[in-house]
């Protein structure tokens, strides 16, 4: 599985506007609605508030990837932002996160969702993949880093 097979290519964004949890998830939602994969919004970030309360989806090293199941999206999907000065997540290490790959999917696809959170973070323990995203400044930039990841062996 690759990225690209659910990371939508108008929903990638460098220098988030966020500033907390909350907004990011609201960011990167709305820029799945702006490339029409969501039906309902506000469905979809109460979800996605739902599972960061049982426990935060900020994996360290500077990563999030908030997650969760839910019927408004017809395929799993998912949607990138970076944020340069970092954002409080409730990372397992304490420390800000600067990456951030929000996946979503139809509640009862778990093969197919289990499938990309593994693929995601099995690319984000890279050190030099995660550099280059940060290091992006603009939109085409991370997209061209992530399809380059993409296309290696792995």
């Amino acid at each position: 599985m690759k990225i690209m097979d659910f990371l939508r290519e108008g929903a990638v964004r460098a220098h988030l506007k966020a500033s907390g949890k909350k907004e990011v998830i609201e960011e990167l939602v709305n820029l799945l609605v702006e490339t029409g994969g969501i039906e309902n919004t506000e469905e979809l970030i109460k979800a996605l508030l739902a599972r960061e309360k049982l426990g935060s989806t900020g994996i360290g090293q500077g990563v999030a990837i908030p997650h969760a199941k839910s019927d408004v999206v017809r395929g799993v999907i998912a949607a990138f932002g970076q944020s340069p000065q970092g954002i409080a997540f409730d990372a397992v290490d304490g420390k800000p996160a600067h990456l951030f790959f929000l996946l979503v999917a139809p509640t009862d696809s778990t093969g197919p969702h289990l499938k990309a959170l593994a693929r995601l973070s099995r690319l984000l323990r890279d050190k030099s993949f995660r550099e280059s995203l940060r290091k992006a400044e603009t939109d085409e930039e991370l997209l061209r880093v992530i399809k380059e990841e993409d296309g290696k062996k792995h």
